[in-house]
Parts: C-alpha cells; structure tokens; sequence
C-alpha cells in the first residue's frame, strides 16, 4: 500500500511546489525574454494539456469531450489573438464552437447536448480565456521578437500579480487561517487567507503598475483588487468543477502541484479583466 503523506495544513508538498513553479516561470521566461513567438507556442502547449486533463476528468461523468476541433481549433485562436487581435480572436472562437457542433453530430444523437455543451464550456474555459494571454502579449507589437516591450511587461505583472495573491493567501491561510470561505467547495480556504491575499495583491499591483508600467496607483489598487477577486473565484471554480467530477487532482503532470488546470485556475480567472484594465488605462493612454 502507497503511504499518502500529510504536508500539514497547506495540503500540499511545499518543496516540489516550488521547484516545479521556479522551472515553470523559468521556461516562461525565458521564451518571453528571447523569443516571444516561442511564448506563443508554449502557450498552445500547456492549452493542449489542459484540454487533455479536462477530457480526463469529465470521463468521469461519461462525457467525452471531442480532443481535435478543441485542441486545433484552440491553438488558432492563441495564434490569431496574438497577430491580428480580439476581432480575430473572436471569429475563431465562434468558428470553432461551430465545427465542434458539427463534429459531434457523427456520434449520433444520445448525448449531443451533454457533451456539445461540456465541449464548449470548455473552448471558453482554457482557449478562449487562455488567448488573453497572447492578447496582452501583443501589446509591445506582434512582430517584435525581442526586448522587454509593453506585452512582456503586462505578462510579467499579471502573472506576478496573481503569484502574489497566491502567495499571501497561502501564508496568512496558514498562520491565521480560522474562518471558512466556502467549507463545502474548498475547505482550506479561510477569509483571512483572503485577507492576505488581496494585501498582497494589492501591494504587487502598486509596485508593478508604477515602476514598471509607468502608470498611475490607483491602477495598481484596481489590478490588485481584481487580480485577487477573479484569482479567489477562478480557484472556487476549479474546485467545484473538481468536487462534481470527483477528482482530487486534474492529472500529476507537475509535481506539488497536480495537474496544469489545477496552476491556471487563478490565472485563466484573472488575465482577461486584467488585460482589459491594462488596455484602457496603461497601454491606450
């Protein structure tokens, strides 16, 4: 018999947590520093993966997602926001939910509603969702390969916005953590993890949008509170989609973590508000 190790309070093994986030942001970064179109291709990567776990999961409830028109059709709008923008990005996600639709009429009609509605949950989820990343990448200029221009700098502090909030949460969860948020959902969630989150969050915000961004405070006080808000919610999402399936981890395709869905809960959450702030009042003025 396998021994289940405790890792306390925090549910997790804190140790392989850190080293698989450090190799994660690592390989991140540096795609983002030298060559931002392989940014784009790791982003279909990790898309394709995530579809992959989600198929896994839903399994559980018979419900079998159809991997191709998801996978093809969600790589084409990483790639289409990325070089011609939301328009782009719009057309391609209408146009895929339509082929998904038309693909799944060959496996007959039990079932086509529960599955073609599940499928296109899931084009919104992670491709959909996901293209805001390359959205914000396209900030700098599409066809600017190198450099350290306004897209990489918006991916930078939305990521370190949102690590932030997951930082503070974990640490006052753990050392103040009394009060419940959502007992039934997420049980280790507290209000004062919150707290600390959006501290947290905040903080980074300001830090990030002023020096960095060179733009106003009150931005960095919006970011925050939106960073952490949508980050809390897009990780009570991920636990209720995984309590329904009755799954503890999406996959373990990353050591102290569990699966790639089980990282991009609070990112897919954050990074189309963020971007929208971020277009309107740093990049457009």
């Amino acid at each position: 018999m396998t021994e289940v190790k405790d890792h306390g309070r925090a549910g997790r093994d804190l140790k392989a947590a850190v080293a698989s986030a450090v190799v994660l942001l690592g390989a991140a970064g540096a795609t983002l520093f030298f060559w931002k179109t392989a940014f784009v291709a790791l982003v279909v990567v990790v898309l394709v993966v995530a579809i992959w776990e989600l198929r896994r999961g839903l399994l559980a409830k018979e419900i079998d997602l159809p991997e191709q028109p998801l996978m093809i059709g969600g790589a084409v709008m990483i790639v289409v926001a990325y070089f011609w923008g939301a328009p782009a990005l719009v057309t391609a996600t209408a146009v895929t939910a339509l082929v998904i639709m038309l693909w799944l009429l060959h496996r007959g009609i039990d079932g086509y509603v529960r599955t073609a509605t599940a499928a296109v949950f899931s084009l919104i989820y992670v491709p959909f969702l996901g293209s805001f990343v390359t959205l914000m990448l396209a900030e700098g200029g599409t066809w600017r390969e190198t450099g350290i221009d306004d897209g990489v700098k918006g991916i930078i502090t939305f990521v370190l916005v949102t690590v932030a909030s997951d930082v503070g949460g974990y640490v006052a969860g753990v050392l103040f953590g009394r009060h419940p948020m959502a007992p039934v959902i997420s049980p280790k969630k507290s209000w004062e993890g919150f707290a600390g989150s959006l501290l947290a969050g905040i903080a980074a915000g300001i830090a990030l949008v002023v020096w960095l961004l060179d733009g106003d405070w009150w931005v960095g006080v919006a970011l925050g509170v939106i960073g952490v808000c949508m980050a809390v919610l897009g990780d009570l999402v991920e636990s209720v989609i995984k309590r329904d399936l009755g799954i503890k981890d999406m996959s373990q395709v990353i050591p102290g973590h569990g699966g790639i869905m089980d990282r991009l809960d609070s990112l897919l959450a954050t990074i189309a508000p963020i971007w929208l702030l971020l277009h309107y009042t740093v990049f457009s003025a």
